[in-house]
């Protein structure tokens, strides 16, 4: 029988053990209450790997008198829904118990299958919780996100980490408090940082590394930096270029380029490139920027965006990272000017409120002699008055472009 890992080994049993979010369930929080008095709702945990979910999940599975039935969306279909919902069903008839129904890595379930639990949420025969590493605005259906409650769980700190680490350590009933293990410094520092707030990163790296020590004379495990360094390797960065992640690093590279800070810009940049985010969805959203926020203010950025672009598409990686980096220091430095945007965005709002104006006769293309006759064409100047608008009647006077071109 394959041993369990130590990850699941010390997983807390009771908040007295739990480690962080205590905005959710420190002492005397709602939340807890709630658990602790059995008095639960349908609720969402949301927050990144390795926080918490799962373990308050069961936590809860322990303090309740309802029944716990726990499967992953990665595995589990409609008809695995169905024939819960139907035990459930019979149970709450035939025992008044209710169901607690915990779906980890819920935002994998699609439409469909989300629908098919909504009615059972809805008529109070499942209680649902759902885990999720993905925002559940984008992921759960609407109607299902309005019938739970979203718990967010923060990232755990570096103190946080250590701390569950250590228990490990001394935890003589489920940890390796029996076995005499003496962890450097240097190697509890990289475990830590390496683990990047999620603990089983932390747990496992510990794990690995006591099953491959051997104990010194004196019969105790050494842990050492070099060890640990071996196990990890290469860390891998959260990204997930499908959801959440991917879209607040994009977001913060274009905001640093927008204030005009080239380090902050080049640092997301590196997240996305260390994390493999397409070069060319990077090179496109810098074409964008040059137009949108530079625009007439500095000519050549569009340039030098579209020849990033190029570059990336000729090149590739790696070597089209160091192309990326010069555009960003590039556009970060550049001056900034939205007059050009702005005046799009305005004019395209007159479209919407007015729908398609007549345009002025004397601007239309008089292609026949009947369209002559109607005046198309008539009296038009190639080079008009500086001051005399162009614009439809309806619209004249209307000023979209508040910019004074290129500075």
């Amino acid at each position: 029988m394959r041993p369990q890992p130590l990850a699941d080994r010390i997983r807390p049993r009771d908040f007295s053990e739990f480690v962080g979010q205590e905005h959710l369930v420190g002492s005397g929080k709602p939340l807890r209450v709630a658990i602790e008095n059995d008095q639960l709702f349908s609720m969402i945990f949301w927050g990144p790997p390795g926080s918490g979910k799962t373990t308050l999940a069961c936590i809860i599975a322990e303090k309740t008198n309802s029944h716990f039935v726990r499967f992953s969306a990665v595995t589990s279909g409609v008809g695995d829904i169905r024939k819960v919902v139907k035990v459930a069903s019979e149970r709450l008839r035939a025992y008044n118990q209710r169901t607690i129904l915990f779906i980890d890595e819920i935002h994998r379930f699609n439409k469909v299958q989300q629908d098919a639990f909504l009615p059972h949420v809805e008529k109070g025969t499942v209680i649902l919780i759902g885990a999720t590493t993905e925002n559940p605005s984008f992921e759960v259906i609407g109607p299902l996100l309005s019938r739970c409650r979203v718990y967010t769980l923060e990232r755990l700190t570096d103190n946080q980490i250590e701390k569950i680490i250590r228990r490990a350590l001394v935890d003589k009933e489920r940890g390796l408090g029996k076995e005499k293990i003496k962890v450097a410094p240097k190697a509890m520092g990289l475990m830590v940082q390496a683990a990047n707030g999620d603990a089983r990163i932390g747990i496992n790296a510990l794990e690995i590394a006591t099953s491959i020590t051997r104990p010194n004379p004196q019969g105790v495990k050494v842990i050492t930096l070099k060890t640990i360094e071996e196990i990890l390797q290469k860390k891998t960065l959260l990204y997930d270029r499908a959801g959440e992640e991917h879209y607040n690093t994009i977001s913060a590279f274009i905001k640093s380029l927008r204030g005009s800070d080239p380090d902050a810009a080049l640092y997301y940049l590196a997240r996305m490139v260390e994390a493999g985010e397409d070069p060319l969805f990077i090179a496109r959203r810098m074409v964008i920027f040059a137009s949108e926020d530079i625009g007439m203010a500095q000519l050549t950025a569009l340039v030098v965006a579209n020849e990033v672009f190029r570059a990336c598409e000729t090149i590739g990686y790696p070597e089209c990272a160091i192309n990326l980096a010069q555009g960003t220091v590039y556009l970060a430095k550049a001056k900034k000017d939205r007059s050009t945007y702005n005046a799009l965005r305005a004019a395209q709002e007159d479209v919407k409120k007015h729908g398609n104006v007549p345009i002025p006769l004397g601007l239309r293309n008089p292609t026949t002699k009947l369209m002559k006759d109607l005046g198309y064409g008539k009296d038009y100047k190639i080079y008009p008055d500086k001051d005399e608008s162009l614009l439809p009647e309806k619209l004249k006077g209307k000023r979209y472009y508040q910019g004074e071109g290129q500075s």
